[in-house]
């Protein structure tokens, strides 16, 4: 994912990515009507997130998210800043978060981040951030309406963060200490205690 615009690519890889998605939305979508827990438990508590730049679903800006994490391989993530765009390493720059993964469906996903976003007024100094796996952006911006979000919602077109942050089940929750550590993770829908306790401990520590 670029501000500035990309060359011509061939058919072949698109179609591949393509593929690539569908096979992710399917799994993650039947682990979502299947099961309360996933194979995956995400990202390891005491281990650094993974940097990404993604385009917010509000906003205009098309493309994929950025997950380079180091130089050599182009523009880092978190050196991608702007309006229209969710940085990792800004959302944690100065503030503990909490990021959840949902889909662009009204339902089980949609009503954990409302809850998870009720649940943070209690933290004001607690950063809110989603991420929609796909799907189409007119459905996610008339999630955002109906719900009236106001935290950052940006879209993973690929899957390709979602992969990286492992998510087997929508809803997924990754609970970050300020700096970008990750304290804990809920895979699936967390109870209002678990996302009390969760919230706290990482209000507490910063």
């Amino acid at each position: 994912m670029s501000e500035q615009p990309q060359p011509p690519r061939s058919r072949l890889p698109g179609i591949l990515a393509t593929t690539a998605l569908i096979a992710l939305i399917a799994y993650v979508t039947f682990n979502t009507l299947s099961s309360e827990r996933g194979s995956s438990t995400g990202p390891l508590a005491g281990e650094p997130m993974a940097q990404f730049a993604a385009p917010l679903v509000a906003s205009s800006l098309e493309g994929d998210v950025n997950v380079i994490q180091r130089s050599g391989s182009g523009t880092v993530a978190c050196d991608v800043k702007g309006a229209r765009v969710l940085n990792s390493c800004q959302l944690v720059a100065n503030r503990p978060a909490a990021l959840i993964f949902i889909n662009d469906s009204d339902g089980r996903c949609a009503n954990a981040l409302d809850d998870l976003v009720a649940a943070a007024r209690r933290f004001p100094k607690l950063n809110v951030a989603a991420i929609v796996i796909g799907g189409q952006r007119d459905a996610a911006r008339t999630l955002i309406s109906d719900h009236r979000w106001r935290v950052p919602v940006a879209q993973d077109r690929d899957g390709a963060l979602a992969n990286l942050y492992g998510v087997a089940v929508c809803p997924q929750i990754v609970y970050l200490r300020r700096g970008g550590v990750v304290d804990g993770v809920s895979v699936g829908d967390p109870s209002a205690a678990e996302l009390q306790r969760r919230l706290a401990a990482i209000s507490e520590v910063n």
